[in-house]
């Protein structure tokens, strides 16, 4: 199995947040990440991921292929990864000539992930309608996936209106294979499979339910393309310890308050979704909240994360390996409120304790089987 490592630049204080910034510069939380980031193709990590977000101190990284384009030159082997460009905020073909010049800039190092968008203040303060955030997702992601594909865009949408051009530079290569989706709500299973994409999942249902709409996708997907599925890629919060109990106590503090983080950036204690198009999955799990609480919503969350002694994350990983028969395991070991040194300290342990024996991790005896396509 395939290990790496995702930095979000989340902002230890974003709890506190009002109408701004507090009195902590960001500077200092993006160079604890960057300082992660760029040692992990000396460890030996497999890829590097970050997210796209806008506004608040949720995640810093306004720009993602702008930050891989600067640990591309940082870099000379390791793999980087979107997850995800969220396709509604841009011009599409921005994308593609943003993600084709990446490319190019990482001798074809460059892995796709592409996502749709959920947070209020993001589409209100960039200027789209959360309503038509599925028509033009799938409308823009025809027109990247198309188009880095046949080396030119060309579209004719409801919302996306393209003449003929050019994608310079041209990708180094093909991006089948090597391009994924997050997709959260059931309705995204289908048209992830429609567009011929794996799939990102970030555990944040329980695992049944997780399972059963993977299998779904992975049957449809061989229905309309003709062939197996990509295996997955999973991305969790991760937390390790020598000490068990310790490790449990750290890791539901830390992975819990990331979850308050995830609760307060996408409003979901609120009822601004209700009657959105396309965002009924969410208002549903608003409702849920409601019923049992952000406290425990936050410990369910941190249960399906991955802690505990180097021996205990690994059992965790095992068993999410056997229920999707995931090909890569993404750890994400700076977060919340954590600080510095206890950030270094996680990637330290996991570097020397958990991260090889991922990289052993052999395919699944028991879950249903996903196609061979690999990450390049």
């Amino acid at each position: 199995m395939k290990a790496g490592i995702t930095i979000y630049f989340q902002h230890p204080n974003y709890l506190e947040e009002k109408d701004g910034p507090t009195n902590v510069p960001d500077q200092g939380v993006i160079r604890r990440d960057l300082a992660i980031a760029e040692a992990a193709e000396g460890l030996g990590y497999d890829s590097l991921w970050s997210v796209e977000h806008h506004f608040t101190g949720y995640t810093m990284v306004p720009d993602v292929t702008q930050l891989l384009a600067y640990l591309a030159g940082r870099t000379k082997k390791i793999e980087l990864g979107s997850a995800a460009i969220i396709l509604p905020w841009h011009n599409p073909v921005r994308v593609a000539d943003s993600v084709a010049l990446l490319d190019n800039l990482s001798n074809g190092r460059y892995i796709l992930g592409l996502g749709r968008g959920l947070g209020r203040i993001e589409f209100d303060g960039i200027g789209v309608p959360m309503g038509e955030s599925r028509e033009r997702f799938i409308e823009a992601a025809q027109i990247v996936l198309n188009g880095l594909e046949n080396g030119y865009v060309e579209f004719d949408g409801k919302h996306y209106k393209q003449e003929k051009r050019w994608i310079r530079p041209t990708p180094t290569r093909s991006f089948k294979g090597r391009s994924y989706a997050a997709a959260v709500s059931p309705e995204s299973q289908e048209i992830m499979a429609r567009l011929g994409v794996g799939i990102l999942i970030a555990p944040q249902k329980p695992w049944d339910t997780t399972i059963r709409e993977h299998n779904s996708y992975r049957e449809m997907y061989e229905k309309i393309n003709g062939q197996e599925a990509p295996q997955p890629i999973v991305t969790c919060q991760c937390y390790v310890d020598r000490d068990a109990s310790r490790a449990k106590d750290r890791a539901l503090l830390h992975i819990a308050d990331y979850y308050r983080f995830v609760m307060k950036h996408y409003e979901l204690g609120g009822s601004h979704l209700d009657g959105v198009k396309d965002y009924e999955y969410y208002a549903k799990a608003k409702q849920n909240i409601g019923r049992i609480g952000d406290d425990q919503a936050a410990s369910n969350f941190a249960e399906l994360q991955v802690y505990g002694t180097p021996a205990e994350c690994l059992g965790r990983i095992e068993a999410m390996r056997d229920k999707l028969d995931c090909q890569a395991f993404n750890a994400i070991l700076s977060y919340a409120t954590m600080d510095d040194a206890e950030a270094h300290a996680n990637m330290k342990l996991w570097t020397e304790e958990v991260f090889p024996k991922i990289k052993k991790m052999g395919r699944s005896a028991t879950a249903p089987k996903s196609g061979a396509a690999k990450v390049a």
